[in-house]
């Protein structure tokens, strides 16, 4: 559990630190407890490297999401287009997935109708992704529309193997996104481990992983940590969030992060892991506490 600061010593502590001002300034950190584990100077371990999602913090600027993220000793967001990497960047934080590319959650790889508009657009963003210097990029199955499995399978290797030599020559790695199919997406095709290994498999590159969402594997599958470590090697990106209801990671809901989070850093794993929880409470602060109690958690 984390130990709450009175405001004066948090201020004196906020002041002392580089970002002391700045974080002071966005008007993030207004009551004791907020951020205090960060602030007292309790470093994270670094074997695992954090970022959190763009979307879940929709209520602060970008600016002010960089200040917070660096403010609980970390450097990356997660689900960021071109138009903000420049706030990134002068900030010091890392796209540590990129957007933009896809159409849409629905209308993806596995329907070639949507392959001639996914390609170009593929195309632009890896070069973009690139010469910003940031390495992932996202892109969905899209949804099967009573198409059978074997045959979205076939449509999405052709599609893919179209924009996959560009991301090897760039140094892009395209990550799919798993999915439930059974609350929050219906009919989505990536909505399981075995389908998208398979995808894995047959497209044989490095630069084509899987963004492996707990939650939504959770929904769908169960069996997180024996499918995080047999299949680790598949899995390029991680993302959290409680299960049910896709809030906090804290104990009141039925996924234990602490080992989850052993269970990555155990494979040997070097890139994000990422809260993608909606966070509950009202306040600025209350979020950023959320955040702040989240990445404790996943610090192992």
């Amino acid at each position: 559990m984390s130990r709450t600061l009175p405001r004066r010593e948090l201020l004196k502590q906020l002041a002392a630190g580089a970002l002391g001002a700045s974080v002071l300034g966005s008007g993030l950190l207004l009551s004791g407890s907020v951020l205090a584990a960060p602030v007292s100077g309790a470093a994270l371990k670094g074997n695992i490297r954090h970022s959190v999602s763009r979307w879940t913090y929709g209520d602060l600027s970008i600016e002010e999401l960089c200040l917070l993220v660096k403010s609980l000793g970390f450097t990356a967001i997660d689900l960021v287009g071109p138009d903000d990497w420049p706030v990134l960047k002068k900030h010091g934080v890392d796209s540590s997935m990129c957007n933009g590319a896809e159409l849409n959650l629905e209308d993806g790889w596995s329907d070639p109708k949507f392959h001639p508009e996914l390609i170009k657009r593929y195309q632009n963003h890896i070069d973009l992704v690139a010469q910003a210097g940031y390495k992932n990029l996202i892109c969905f199955s899209g949804n099967a529309r009573g198409m059978d499995r074997e045959t979205a399978l076939q449509n999405a290797v052709k599609g893919l193997k179209q924009i996959l030599p560009q991301a090897e020559k760039r140094g892009v790695v395209l990550q799919m996104e798993l999915f439930n199919s059974k609350v929050d997406h219906p009919d989505y095709l990536a909505d399981g481990t075995a389908w998208a290994i398979e995808l894995c498999k047959r497209l044989n590159s490095q630069n084509f992983k899987l963004l492996y969402d707990i939650y939504h594997m959770q929904i769908m599958e169960g069996d997180i940590i024996r499918t995080i470590k047999d299949n680790h090697q598949y899995f390029g990106h991680y993302h959290t969030a409680g299960v049910p209801g896709r809030h906090e990671i804290d104990d009141s809901q039925e996924l234990n992060y602490v080992a989850i989070a052993k269970a990555i850093r155990d494979t040997g794993f070097s890139g994000y892991l990422a809260q993608e929880f909606v966070p509950t409470p009202k306040t600025k602060e209350g979020r950023a506490q959320s955040l702040a109690q989240a990445i404790r958690i996943c610090d192992v």
